[in-house]
């Protein structure tokens, strides 16, 4: 290897932790709430004004709860209240998700936070 090539590795090397921070720190606020039922097409709520939404699925109601541009599943029939555990979403792209009751919610941004490959 020439000292070119040294050089070359090092700035590479270098400018790894920089790019991993610039690229997976980086928190976009979300601007919308979007809603899949079944096979309903998605509805796109927005996260400017607090809310409860009611969400019909096949076992009964969900709430959902959008507060200071969050929101997270308040109620649901499930019986395992996982997506009530899920909390508050609170980034572009995060997700929570009634299966049983076949509702979904997730956060959109201009830019998702995660993509296929790391979700």
């Amino acid at each position: 290897m020439t000292r070119a090539d040294w050089l070359l590795l090092i700035a590479v090397i270098g400018s790894l932790p920089l790019l991993y921070t610039h690229f997976w720190f980086q928190d976009e606020i979300a601007r919308y709430l979007q809603v899949q039922e079944g096979n309903q097409p998605a509805r796109i709520i927005p996260l400017d004004r607090d809310a409860e939404v009611l969400l019909e699925g096949p076992l009964g109601t969900s709430t959902v709860e959008i507060r200071d541009a969050r929101a997270r599943f308040l109620d649901s029939p499930c019986p395992g209240k996982h997506c009530i555990q899920a909390g508050w979403l609170t980034a572009s792209g995060e997700l929570a998700a009634c299966l049983p009751n076949r509702i979904s919610i997730q956060l959109v941004g201009m830019h998702p936070r995660f993509d296929a490959i790391n979700f």
